[in-house]
């Protein structure tokens, strides 16, 4: 089973984002605030819980608590910021990201798997 990893600091998405080329990711931006979101982080578990692509490393960003970072990566991945927002990023690119009531579980593995 794959979990996520929380992204605190720049220098971790940094890491990350630069490492994409060997290995993609996917990145959860999460409000710990928002009912949506809550939402948006039960689909991400439920998919991670199941049997997901383990060719793919998957974080989650809490959006207040570390808005640098949040901020960051829609500058360097080019995704206007939302939140929930999910985001799969291959090679410096984001691939594919979708938000609010469309982050489901059901949309990450018909994207992933």
């Amino acid at each position: 089973m794959a979990n996520w990893t929380e992204v605190t600091t720049l220098e971790q998405w940094n890491e990350i984002f630069d490492q994409s080329a060997e290995k993609p990711f996917v990145m959860l931006k999460h409000s710990t605030t928002c009912p949506v979101s809550a939402s948006a982080l039960e689909e991400y578990d439920e998919y991670l819980g199941k049997n997901p692509n383990e060719k793919v490393n998957y974080y989650l960003v809490k959006v207040i608590e570390t808005r640098p970072v949040s901020n960051q990566i829609a500058e360097d991945v080019g995704v206007k910021h939302a939140s929930p927002q999910i985001i799969y990023v291959k090679d410096k690119f984001a691939e594919w990201n979708t938000s609010h009531w469309s982050v489901t579980s059901k949309h990450i593995s018909a994207v992933l798997d």
